[in-house]
C-alpha cells in the first residue's frame, strides 16, 4: 500500500472519529461533562533552534609508527577489536636488539673495570704525592686517566639505555583504551623506522572522549556565538539528546566553503555514538514559545497525529502537526492553543465517545 493510499485511509478514519465526537447528545437532557483526566496546554519559554549536520570524532586518536627496524612477528588484534591501555598491538622480532643490548651490557662491565682500576691508581698516586715522592705531573696524569675512565663508563651506560629502548620498541602497546581502526602491516612484513618517514603500524581511537565537529555557514555564526548552546540529537531515539560539555568556535573559515567549524566536546561514553558517524546538532539561535504535550496523549493513525480535547461537555478529536521530541514530550506546531484541555488517556476518551454515540443512536 503506497503512501498516498495510507494517508487517505488515515484521513478517512480521522474524519469518522471527528464526526463521532461531534455527534449531538442523546435526547433526554443535557449530557454531563465527561470525567476524564486532562491537562491544560501551556506555552513554555524555550530556545529557538537551528539544526546542522556534524561528524563524531575521537578526541584521543593515534597512529602507531615503527621506531625500530624489525620484522612483524605477531599482531594480536585486528580492525574493530577493543583493547585496554597496555595491551600488545604489535610484536616484532628482537634478536638484533637483544644482541646489541647484551653487547652494551658487556661494554658497561669493561668500562666499569677500567674506571675502578683508574680510580685505585689515582688514589695511590695521590697518597704518594702527599709524601712528595712523585711529581705534580704524575698526579695530574693519574687524575686525567681516572676522569677519562669515568666518562667512558657513563657513555657506556647511556648507550645501554638507548639500546634497551630499542628492545622496548619491539613491543608496541596501546597508550589508552580504545578500538583498533586501521592495521597497516601484516605478520612477516619488514618495517623501517628511518627516513623519509616511519612506517605506520596501527590506528587506534578512544571511545571515552568524543566530540562533534559541525561546519556552520558564516551567516548563522553570530546567532550561535551569541547563544552558545547546543545539543546532539540521537538518531532512532526521539527526544533523547546529549548535552555538550564545551563548545569551541574555530576562529577562521574554510576558504573553499566559507564555513566555520564548531567543535562540541561530549562527556563520558555515549551508547550509539561512534567516531566517523554523522549526527544532527541543534543550536540555540534565539527564544520562542513552545507547546509541549506528553507523547502518550497522541492518537496515531498512519501518518496522522491527533489529540482528544475536552470542550465543555464533549470531547473532540483534533488533528495536530508535531515537531521535535524533548524527552517524553513532543512539540505541537499546529492544532492546539494555550489553554486547551487535552485528555491524557486517549483510550478512555475513545471509550467515552463510543458509549455516547451508542446512546445517541438508540
Amino acid at each position: 500500500m503506497n503512501r498516498i493510499v495510507r494517508t487517505a485511509l488515515a484521513a478517512c478514519a480521522l474524519s469518522s472519529l471527528v464526526a463521532c465526537s461531534k455527534h449531538p447528545a442523546a435526547s433526554g437532557g443535557e449530557a454531563a461533562a465527561p470525567h476524564l483526566p486532562t491537562l491544560t496546554v501551556v506555552a513554555e519559554h524555550a530556545s529557538r533552534e537551528q539544526t546542522w549536520d556534524g561528524v563524531v570524532e575521537a578526541v584521543n586518536h593515534v597512529t602507531m609508527t615503527a621506531q625500530t627496524n624489525a620484522r612483524v612477528l605477531e599482531l594480536p588484534h585486528d580492525v574493530g577489536d577493543t583493547v585496554k591501555a597496555g595491551d600488545v598491538l604489535v610484536r616484532f622480532t628482537d634478536i638484533e636488539q637483544k644482541s646489541a643490548h647484551s653487547a652494551a651490557q658487556a661494554q658497561i662491565a669493561s668500562a666499569r673495570a677500567s674506571y675502578v682500576n683508574a680510580q685505585a691508581h689515582y688514589q695511590r698516586i695521590a697518597a704518594i704525592y702527599d709524601k712528595h715522592l712523585v711529581s705534580k705531573s704524575d698526579l695530574d696524569q693519574a687524575l686525567s686517566a681516572r676522569n677519562a675512565a669515568l666518562a667512558a663508563l657513563r657513555a657506556a651506560e647511556a648507550n645501554s639505555r638507548e639500546v634497551g629502548q630499542r628492545v622496548d620498541y619491539t613491543v608496541v602497546r596501546a597508550p589508552f583504551d580504545g578500538v583498533v581502526t586501521h592495521r597497516y602491516v601484516h605478520v612477516g612484513e619488514a618495517v623501517q623506522a628511518g627516513p623519509p618517514s616511519p612506517q605506520k603500524l596501527i590506528g587506534l581511537e578512544s571511545l571515552k572522549n568524543l566530540r562533534v565537529t559541525v561546519p556552520i555557514p558564516q551567516s548563522a555564526m553570530s546567532a550561535i556565538e551569541r547563544n552558545h548552546t547546543a545539543q546532539v540529537l540521537l538518531d532512532g531515539r526521539p527526544g533523547q539528546r546529549v548535552s555538550v560539555d564545551r563548545m569551541v568556535l574555530v576562529p577562521y573559515a574554510d576558504p573553499q566553503t566559507h564555513t566555520f567549524d564548531v567543535r562540541l566536546d561530549l562527556s563520558g561514553e555515549h551508547a550509539g555514538l561512534y567516531p566517523g558517524m554523522t549526527v544532527k546538532v541543534a543550536f540555540a539561535v534565539g527564544s520562542t514559545q513552545r507547546l509541549l504535550v506528553p507523547a502518550s496523549v497522541l492518537w496515531h493513525q498512519g501518518e496522522v497525529r491527533a489529540v482528544y480535547v475536552l470542550e465543555g461537555d464533549t470531547v473532540l478529536l483534533r488533528q495536530v502537526r508535531t515537531g521535535e521530541h524533548y524527552g517524553d514530550h513532543v512539540e505541537v506546531l499546529s492544532g492546539l492553543h494555550a489553554g486547551d484541555k487535552v485528555v491524557t488517556d486517549p483510550a478512555a476518551a475513545m471509550h467515552w465517545l463510543a458509549t455516547r454515540h451508542a446512546d445517541a443512536s438508540s
